[in-house]
């Protein structure tokens, strides 16, 4: 019996282990553990394959060829989904093949095709896109501004994490970016580097020192070659193509650590990988450059002689302190996933990124974005006195006050300091709903990803119970979409900080919560 490692399945459907991984929590690839790593047999992926053809040859799918690299610059070949019809997967790891979405990995927000697909039924082509602007307050790294923007809707788009904005600007400005000039200091950046580490020439700067990690981020070696390729970067005069660079290192920098995402940043001996004591540095940045020089040429391509891409406004900061450029009644779409009540925390999983683009120096700079992060975090509201909603819903008050009576020993590490962050996080909400009336054009909609949530034991339809808070706030509530019946992070809520063994095993989820305001 033949028995595979992730990178020997890998190899056999040419793709890489962290799509091997993602086919295995996502989709179903047949796989077994042994201790903590992952095994599969051949006979088993050579039948999964076989099944995966015959529905490709069922469906449509993307061709060699195709007239537009970027269809939603010109409209899906397969036309609008149907009223009725559920939406695709909404996961971000869809973006991993599409232009312009792929440059930057993300943890969190979802896929291209999802924001296409609600454009196609709430915003449709004959529509007069360029009259209906479309808002995404929790933007990440631009996925909904971009895919908007290039069906010619002015967007408007609000992200609190410094490094996801810039990333999500970068994207957004793929039309203006120059690509031969991009191409020439590619070649620039592969040689000065290599030759750079080849003669043993030291860096002019220095590794973060507010960066504190368990175990040593880059090793030694990689860390040199880091801080060269950074010392490239910052002598570049251009704005925007030095802006290119910092995201090509910046999506890449985990990669080259010993660090990895388990989907949460985590060391790379925990998940079971050895350490990373090399990496070809300035040859994985000059291949993610090229392929940004790739697709910036193809929607150049796609784009020209036709009229020039509408507005597109990025704010940088917490939405609820910056709502207020946001007129009454502006916004005709709002498509958007704010942070789940899962307590994944998005600033610390980029903090790599934040240090080493130099967008915080010490922890102290992370805090305001923290405590200003819709829902905040269990770490900022656990312990104190016990936090009530802001708002009146009986039955969510008791499904809270029962979670305070779980573990209540354990005091902010038990059912008390969870109940904080529930409160608080529902409390987000009501005021995020009542943003949307305000800002709802009437007859406007929003489509809002959540998912359901464990915390020591006790399951929170959040996607529901969301709903029901945007009836409270005068919005009707037209359904409730699901979009995965499983996502990444099931097993965080076997957690001791989050699991109640005698209460039952439940998935975890992903709707998408459609809402209208009154014409």
């Amino acid at each position: 019996m033949d028995i595979l490692t992730v990178q020997g399945a890998a190899e056999l459907l040419a793709v890489d282990a962290k799509t091997v991984y993602r086919l295995i929590e996502r989709d179903g690839l047949p796989a077994f553990k042994v201790g903590r790593q992952w095994r599969m047999r051949v006979r088993d992926l050579e039948a999964w394959i076989d099944r995966q053809m015959q529905v490709n040859e069922a469906s449509p799918t993307y061709r060699a060829g195709q007239t537009a690299l970027f269809p939603e610059a010109e409209g899906d070949e397969t036309g609008p989904h149907e009223a009725g019809r559920g939406f695709s997967d909404s996961a971000f790891s869809e973006n991993g093949d599409l232009p312009v979405h792929r440059w930057v990995p993300w943890i969190a927000g979802f896929s291209a095709t999802f924001v296409r697909e609600v454009l196609d039924r709430y915003a449709p082509g004959d529509a007069q896109p360029e009259s209906q602007t479309v808002l995404d307050p929790f933007a990440g790294v631009g996925t909904t501004l971009v895919a908007a923007s290039l069906r010619r809707h002015p967007v408007c788009g609000f992200e609190i994490n410094p490094y996801a904005a810039e990333a999500a600007e970068v994207k957004l400005r793929a039309p203006a970016i120059p690509a031969d000039e991009l191409s020439r200091k590619i070649g620039e950046f592969e040689t000065s580097v290599q030759e750079a580490v080849r003669t043993g020439a030291s860096p002019k700067g220095s590794a973060p020192h507010g960066f504190r990690t368990r175990r040593r981020f880059l090793s030694p070696l990689v860390e040199r070659k880091v801080l060269l390729a950074r010392d490239f970067i910052e002598d570049l005069k251009d704005p925007l193509i030095r802006k290119c660079f910092r995201i090509a290192l910046a999506s890449e920098l985990v990669g080259f650590s010993n660090y990895s995402y388990e989907p949460s940043l985590g060391t790379r001996v925990a998940a079971g990988k050895p350490e990373v004591a090399d990496a070809p540095v300035a040859r994985a940045m000059g291949n993610k450059l090229r392929l940004m020089v790739e697709d910036v040429k193809a929607l150049q391509g796609d784009l020209h002689a036709k009229a020039s891409l509408p507005a597109a406004e990025l704010h940088q900061g917490d939405f609820f302190e910056l709502e207020h450029v946001l007129p009454d009644n502006s916004i005709q779409l709002v498509i958007t996933s704010p942070p789940y009540l899962n307590n994944y925390h998005y600033i610390r999983n980029s903090r790599p990124q934040m240090y080493w683009l130099r967008l915080a120096h010490s922890p102290n700079d992370l805090k305001g974005v923290e405590h200003g992060s819709f829902g905040k975090f269990w770490q900022t509201v656990r312990a104190g006195e016990a936090l009530s909603l802001s708002f009146d819903m009986p039955e969510l008050e008791e499904s809270i006050g029962f979670l305070r009576s779980v573990n209540s020993h354990k005091g902010a590490y038990g059912g008390p300091g969870w109940a904080n962050y529930a409160a608080t996080y529902f409390s987000d909400c009501h005021r995020f709903a009542g943003s949307l009336r305000r800002v709802l054009r009437p007859g406007g909609k929003a489509i809002v990803a959540l998912g359901n949530s464990i915390l020591q034991g006790v399951e929170f339809r959040t996607d529901v119970l969301f709903g029901r808070i945007c009836e409270l706030q005068s919005l009707k509530l037209e359904e409730v979409v699901p979009l995965r019946e499983k996502r990444t992070g099931t097993s965080i809520i076997r957690s001791s900080v989050r699991s109640n063994s005698a209460r039952g095993k439940t998935t975890l989820y992903e709707s998408a919560v459609v809402v209208g305001k009154a014409r």
